[in-house]
């Protein structure tokens, strides 16, 4: 019964899929049919076009729009359009999958239609997901980043690609590594009785937490977001956080771009991303990493902000819907410039290499007033 289930599944997203290129491309026949300018409509995908819904928890679109008419100077891009989709069309028809470098060099067969460099065709890419409204992942086409890393309290239910039969994987039993979570997660199951996700910016804190398995000390699950959290590692985590009912807890650097690039793309989304942000942003996280506050109760070593981080910062109180939407993240951010300090996540150490562990991330989780929304 699951394995008709999953076929069932996935033939509909199939059809849901196709039908939509084939509508999409009908509408340009039927306009060059009636002697009409062809065109395509495509949401705008910036931060001017989106808003901060507090009851979805997410930035959604303002349905701005953009065309993309048949012109002389537009003849190429909309060649590229109509045969990006023809190839997510026929990758979706065959079951397969093709990295967005691929994809690429796919289009070095198409004449004077071809991509002449790999941004080009990321932009036509993305231009037909927000135009489909669905991700990428589901016409056809993969990122070739990494999912992000995971270790503790879970066992992931995966199947073998060959015989279908279950695999489980023991997060607690990866020795000194972790695993790596797939470009596509939609298909896991998980089992775990931990207490929460805690979400770690930087690879270095990741494998001092897991090198101590503290994973077992809070009973909870690791992950490393290495940075800005890719979107195979947003889903995961939405996935995971939403079928086992677990909070999540993010941990970054105590600077502008730990808040706003790191954490609010996990929490929000982006705008660039807006049609899709409901599937990949996790509206319940919670903010546990270095806060400006934190920088004076802790005393921590600090960096003086550089121009590139006022000019951030002063951005998102301009500009952020949501930090319009959070008075204390206004109050945060406020206070970092007028401290003109940044402090990282390893600052910690200047008082124990395991303070973070000992000390920190303890009194974080009992004192929820010291966290940011």
């Amino acid at each position: 019964m699951p394995k008709e289930k999953d076929k069932k599944e996935k033939i509909m997203i199939e059809n849901e899929v196709t039908d939509k290129i084939r509508s999409k491309a009908r509408g340009v026949f039927d306009d060059i049919i009636s002697l009409k300018l062809p065109k395509m409509e495509i949401p705008i995908r910036s931060l001017q076009n989106v808003e901060y819904n507090e009851d979805k928890g997410h930035f959604v679109q303002m349905g701005k729009m953009k065309e993309r008419n048949l012109t002389a100077s537009t003849i190429k891009t909309f060649a590229q359009t109509l045969r990006m989709m023809n190839l997510s069309r026929e990758i979706v028809g065959n079951d397969d999958i093709a990295t967005k470098r691929e994809a690429y060099y796919v289009s070095k067969n198409w004449g004077e239609a071809r991509f002449n460099e790999q941004p080009e065709s990321d932009a036509v890419m993305d231009d037909i997901e927000a135009m489909m409204e669905v991700n990428r992942e589901q016409i056809g086409f993969i990122p070739e980043e990494k999912g992000g890393e995971i270790a503790g309290e879970l066992i992931i239910v995966d199947r073998d690609p060959e015989t279908k039969k279950e695999l489980k994987i023991d997060c607690t039993k990866m020795g000194s590594g972790a695993y790596a979570a797939p470009s596509s997660c939609e298909h896991l199951k998980f089992e775990t009785k931990a207490d929460f996700i805690l979400a770690i910016e930087t690879a270095g804190m990741f494998q001092r937490l897991v090198k101590h398995r503290y994973w077992k000390k809070a009973n909870c699950i690791l992950i490393s977001m290495g940075g800005v959290p890719t979107r195979a590692c947003r889903r995961f985590i939405r996935r995971l956080s939403d079928e086992k009912k677990l909070p999540v807890y993010a941990f970054t650097d105590g600077d502008f771009y730990g808040f706003m690039n790191i954490y609010r793309t996990l929490k929000v989304g982006s705008g660039n991303a807006s049609h899709i942000n409901e599937f990949f942003c996790v509206p319940e996280a919670k903010f546990i990493g270095v806060t400006p506050q934190d920088i004076i109760d802790y005393n921590l070593p600090t960096h003086p902000l550089k121009e590139v981080d006022i000019k951030r910062g002063k951005d998102a109180i301009k500009n952020d819907p949501f930090v319009h939407a959070h008075k204390e993240w206004q109050k945060a951010i406020e206070l970092q410039l007028k401290l003109g300090k940044r402090a990282e996540q390893q600052a910690f150490a200047a008082y124990d290499l395991n303070y973070v562990m000992d000390k920190y991330l303890p009194d974080k989780l009992k004192d929820r007033k010291t966290w940011l929304p």
